[in-house]
């Protein structure tokens, strides 16, 4: 018990930290130099030629090299940028409804059986009579409606870097991008997997061509801490069953 108290301190004075940040002063921002995008542009891939250059290949217009006119300026290789277009127009709208309903109704008499009814009518307390012995019914309804409605609309440019290069050719990419006004930071980020043939002719990757896009955007800053409840009561909220 003990050490569990400790542990949420501990959580709770990192958290509290991270609003101190920007006490009094706009958020700081991410050191760039310290992000994988940066590790993969100062350590570039090995490139081992399959085999060795031969003379008139230097007299060749076509050449790899990054000086040349000619060479494909799509990022291929680990450090390369590319722009990510992210445009996002999703609307989706459900609508259900359903209806049940259920009657039944039974009625058991015993009028005439050998005279035996009219011997037990002269028993039975009040006006009751085997003549009318079981009189019952039964109802129910059900009615349900439910209704979604929900759009997603999104538009953002992004450069992303080529972290690594899988050995099938697939490209992993990684982008992050932070925008300060005032005392708010917006944060966007994106990653994902990326063919070379799914780049166009000017660098750029649309968001539906990423697989397993993971995409961020968000901030942090004096407005945000105001909207965001504090853990007391998102604690509450998990914990309490009302």
């Amino acid at each position: 018990m003990r050490a569990s108290l400790s542990v949420l301190a501990i959580l709770l004075w990192l958290s509290a930290c991270a609003r101190v940040d920007h006490l009094g002063r706009p958020p700081s921002m991410s050191v760039s130099e310290s992000t994988p995008e940066f590790i993969a542009m100062t350590e570039p891939e090995l490139f081992l030629p399959e085999s060795p250059q031969r003379p008139e290949f230097g007299a060749s217009l076509w050449a790899g090299s990054h000086n040349s006119l000619v060479r494909d300026r799509r990022a291929g290789t680990r450090g390369d940028i590319l722009t990510v277009v992210i445009e996002i127009d999703d609307r989706a709208e459900i609508s259900n409804s359903s209806n049940r309903s259920r009657a039944a109704s039974d009625d058991v008499a015993l009028p005439q059986f050998a005279g035996l009814p009219q011997r037990l009518d002269r028993r039975l307390a009040g006006d009751a009579s085997m003549a009318s012995l079981v009189d019952a019914s039964a109802g129910s309804s059900y009615r349900g409606d439910g209704r979604i409605t929900r759009r997603d609309k999104l538009t953002l440019r992004v450069a992303a870097t080529v972290i690594d290069r899988l050995p099938n050719g697939t490209l992993h990419i990684q982008g992050s991008q932070e925008v300060r006004v005032n005392f708010e930071m917006r944060e966007l980020t994106v990653s994902g997997f990326v063919r070379p043939e799914d780049i166009g002719r000017s660098n750029e990757v649309a968001y539906d061509r990423i697989a397993g896009a993971r995409i961020s955007y968000g901030g942090r800053g004096q407005i945000m801490d105001v909207q965001q409840p504090r853990y007391g009561q998102q604690l509450a909220d998990i914990v309490l069953p009302y």
